[in-house]
C-alpha cells in the first residue's frame, strides 16, 4: 500500500472516529459548547467588515449556527446558505433568512428553495478535524475547497467546530484550503 493510499486511510478513518465522537456528546453538553461558541463566534463578526455572511445547515453533531443566524437576521445581517449546483462544482449560495422554504440537496442537507446567489464576504465553514495552521479536516466531498478555489476575491473564512477535533495535523494536501480563523468553545486563532 502507497503513503497516498495510507493518508487516504487514516483521513476516512479520523472522519469516522471525530463523527463518532461529536454524535456521541451529551445534547446538553453539546448546547453548552454550541453557546460558547456562538459567543466567540458573534465577537469575532463584530470586528470584521459588514457583508453576506455564509452560514451551513448544521449535520451529524456540527456546531449549530442557526441560532447565530436568528441573531445575526434581527441585527440586519444579510444572510446565505450553500446549495449543491453541480456533483464536483462549487457551491451555490442563495440569500436566505430563517423562516425561508427549504428542499432536500443532494446529500439531504436542506437547502434554499430560492433565492438570489450571491458571494458570501464571510464564509462559516463546518470542521471535523482542524490543526493549528488552520487546515480543515471535512467530509471528504471537497466542496468547501472548490468554492473557496473558485471565489475571488477570496471571502474570510472561519472555520467553526468542537475542541475534541482539534488534531496535531490533518495532513493537509495542496488543494487544501487554509483558513482564515478557527473558533471551537475553548479558543479563536
Amino acid at each position: 500500500m502507497g503513503q497516498t493510499a495510507d493518508l487516504e486511510e487514516w483521513r476516512r478513518a479520523e472522519r469516522r472516529r471525530l463523527i463518532a465522537l461529536r454524535q456521541a456528546l451529551d445534547p446538553a453538553e453539546r448546547q453548552r459548547r454550541s453557546a460558547a461558541i456562538e459567543v466567540r463566534l458573534v465577537t469575532l463578526l463584530a470586528l470584521l467588515p459588514a457583508g453576506t455572511v455564509g452560514l451551513y445547515w448544521p449535520v451529524k453533531g456540527e456546531f449549530d449556527p442557526l441560532p447565530l443566524a436568528e441573531r445575526l437576521n434581527k441585527d440586519g445581517r444579510s444572510l446565505a446558505l450553500p446549495a449543491i449546483a453541480a456533483p464536483d462544482a462549487p457551491l451555490e449560495y442563495r440569500r436566505w433568512r430563517p423562516g425561508a422554504a427549504m428542499e432536500k440537496g443532494r446529500f439531504g442537507i436542506p437547502e434554499p428553495q430560492t433565492g438570489e446567489t450571491v458571494r458570501p464576504d464571510i464564509m462559516l465553514v463546518p470542521l471535523l478535524g482542524f490543526d493549528a495552521a488552520r487546515h480543515r479536516l471535512g467530509y471528504g466531498g471537497g466542496y468547501f475547497d472548490r468554492t473557496l478555489a473558485a471565489l475571488d476575491p477570496r471571502p474570510v473564512t472561519i472555520g467553526v467546530g468542537f475542541e475534541a477535533g482539534r488534531l496535531a495535523t490533518v495532513q493537509p494536501q495542496p488543494h487544501d484550503a487554509v483558513l482564515d480563523f478557527i473558533v471551537t468553545e475553548a479558543a479563536s486563532f
